[in-house]
């Protein structure tokens, strides 16, 4: 399926890098991405087409082609993260959308939907969790401590050379439970679109660091039981990043959420599984 790839500048001054599948008349699918769009897989972004809606992917700020300044010293906010996807939303349709939101940009998401509610219609929240980077809830599960020794094991990449990223990329997420193969070459993809030469760019785009720099404050999680908008919560079962408790805590913490838990799933949307995700988001 063909896609158009342009960006959309906020009434703030923020370029915000953006794809399009489907007719741009069709109701509104924004996916934020986690930290770069291609977080969200080719197949389920042409399914949700398919489906009949008009999905818009995008960059966070300091990633792939939205706006990219510091990434080590972000001077932005999780708030503002949330004011572009609304602001994104109201820009390319009249109509309220359905956000989504990918790892990270699950928090955005969550955000968004808390602060800008008239701006959407409907919620997806896929691999993510209810609060912000850094010490977790009693709760909630945290990564999971063997995965991350094996994966501090691995031997940093030469940022500046395009395999070595790659197989970095590749090492990860057989660590995680991921596909190797699909993993080497989105990382391929996300190295061609990165503005900067320099590890920090890198990680921002790769692995999304630039969220240890950024302010998250207030917590927002005890606001999650005022959520109203229809709420579906995807988890893959073999998550160790982001274990699958985060999800059934999401799931509880927002009135009539829907869990889906993807059985065989790490931390990204296997495109097995692309269509399985698109009928439920569909369904919203």
């Amino acid at each position: 399926m063909d896609s158009t790839v342009d960006s959309f500048r906020t009434p703030e001054g923020v370029t915000l890098g953006v794809e399009h599948f489907g007719e741009e008349t069709a109701p509104l699918v924004l996916l934020a991405g986690g930290t770069t769009m291609l977080s969200w897989p080719d197949a389920l972004c042409e399914a949700l087409a398919r489906g009949g809606r008009h999905v818009v992917r995008y960059d966070l700020r300091d990633s792939g082609a939205s706006t990219t300044v510091d990434p080590d010293s972000p001077a932005y906010t999780l708030r503002d993260l949330a004011a572009d996807a609304a602001a994104l939303a109201r820009g390319l349709d009249d109509r309220p959308a359905h956000l989504a939101g990918f790892g990270v940009g699950g928090m955005v998401a969550q955000v968004a939907a808390l602060d800008h509610a008239d701006a959407f219609s409907a919620l997806t929240l896929v691999g993510s969790r209810p609060v912000a980077p850094g010490p977790v809830d009693d709760d909630l599960p945290d990564h999971e401590e063997a995965a991350m020794k094996a994966r501090f094991e691995v031997p940093k990449p030469d940022w500046s050379d395009r395999a070595s990223v790659a197989e970095w990329a590749a090492a990860g997420a057989a660590i995680f439970n991921d596909d190797p193969d699909a993993a080497r070459a989105t990382a391929e993809r996300i190295f061609d679109r990165t503005q900067g030469t320099e590890p920090p760019f890198h990680l921002a785009n790769q692995v999304g660091m630039v969220f240890a720099s950024l302010d998250c404050e207030p917590r927002w999680r005890e606001r999650l039981s005022g959520l109203t908008l229809p709420t579906l919560v995807v988890h893959g079962r073999r998550n160790r990043f982001f274990p699958v408790g985060n999800g059934e805590a999401l799931a509880r913490d927002i009135p009539g959420a829907r869990l889906l838990v993807l059985e065989e799933a790490g931390t990204a949307i296997p495109d097995s599984a692309a269509d399985e995700v698109a009928t439920a988001m569909l369904a919203l």
